[in-house]
Order: structure tokens, then sequence, then C-alpha cells
């Protein structure tokens, strides 16, 4: 996860209807996520040659008050995954901004710095997100940029009429790895706009790897 402050008024068109932009000691965030996926079902259902594939998303923060009190998600600004029926399910169940790309992902564990990498192409080029860890993964600090970041239990997505999907993650809190590098190689104005090619060009004010754990994501449910 790397993460980057940026100026509010560059989120504020893809802040669904009824949200907020969640912020952390009156910063906001964008953040570029690599997973990778194992033993996924849809639906319950393992899909053969479906159940392990890489996803790299571009993602930020908000909140919006419900009858249990503040619910704190992300909204996706672009998803990019290597199978079509992946983001063909998460575009038709979810409505999310799913991109199908070729990827690779791989990891250098024997080193004393173990490497991370994420590849995609995409614009007729590769682009990559690699982090170096340190240290061993510890748990969340309360009150710490890094929980801010992974403490988010809701996802939602603008719809073409107004309304808006909410859905509910369902994770325990993830352990993380502090990083000693990270880099972004690729064309942020030609995969997400102009307006992010300077936030791009800055240091990313975090970096750190998640432990992971089983992930459930449910249903979504409409917002009028």
């Amino acid at each position: 996860m790397a993460n980057y402050a940026i100026d509010p008024a560059v989120l504020a068109p893809y802040v669904p209807r009824g949200m907020e932009l969640d912020a952390w000691q009156g910063r906001h965030y964008v953040s570029l996520v690599g997973f990778f996926f194992l033993h996924t079902r849809v639906l319950g259902v393992p899909i053969p040659f479906h159940r392990h594939f890489e996803e790299l998303n571009l993602r930020f923060y908000v909140r919006r008050k419900g009858p249990d009190g503040w619910r704190r998600g992300v909204v996706f600004i672009k998803e990019f995954v290597p199978r079509w029926a992946i983001a063909t399910t998460a575009r038709v169940v979810y409505g999310e901004n799913y991109e199908t790309r070729p990827m690779r992902f791989y990891v250098e564990r024997d080193v004393p710095s173990p490497l991370l990498v994420y590849e995609w192409y995409a614009q007729k080029r590769w682009h990559a997100l690699g982090v170096k860890t340190k240290g061993t993964p510890q748990p969340l600090t309360a009150g710490s940029e890094t929980e801010f970041i992974t403490e988010h239990y809701w996802g939602y997505t603008a719809q073409r009429d107004g309304g808006c999907v909410e859905y509910q993650v369902e994770h325990p809190p993830w352990w993380v790895w502090q990083t000693s590098s990270v880099e972004f190689a690729g064309d942020p104005a030609a995969l997400y706009g102009a307006p992010f090619a300077d936030v791009f060009a800055s240091t990313p004010t975090s970096a750190f790897v998640a432990e992971g754990s089983p992930v459930t994501v449910r249903r979504g449910v409409r917002i009028n």
C-alpha cells in the first residue's frame, strides 16, 4: 500500500452522493494498492482458473453516517485484474470500475530486505509498484496513519443514476511490515487522468505491506 497526500479537490468528482471525504489529522489520502488473492470464491462458489490472481487498485477514503454511527469506507477510482470473468462479476455485482489487463507479481523473500513487485500492462507499456520491507510485521498502533489506511470496512460505488451501492468488508486487523523503499513506475496521467500526475510525482507519505487474512465481501445494498 503506497499512500499519497492529495488535494481533496482532485477527489471531489469521485465522491458518491451521500458520502464525505475521510481524513487523518486533516490530511486526505489516495492509495495505490496491490493485492494477491488466494482461494477466491464468488457467491460461495470457487471458479476454476479464477481462484488465485493479482489486483492493483487506486482508492481513497470516505465515511457515511449510518444507523450504527460513522461507517468508514473506500471508493475505488480504478481496479485492474488479469481475469475477464473477475472484472465482469465485479462490475455487475458491485458496479466497480474494473479493467482486465495482463498482470504479474513476484516476491523475493531470501534477502535482507524482501522485495514485492506488482506489474500491469496498460496504455501500451508495463507499469509497476514495488516495495522493500524491513523488520517484522507488527500490530496496528491505535490512532496511527497505518490504522487509518487499513481500517476501512465498507466499500462505496457511485451509480450512473446518482445512487450508491454500499457493501461491507470483513477481516481481522492486519499486521504490517514497514518499508525501506517504494517505487512507482508508469504514466499516472494515462492510467487515471491528468489530475493524478502531480500526485504520483511526489514522494509517498508512507508505504507498507499488510500480512493479509481471510476476507469476506458482502453483497451490496443500494443507498438512494
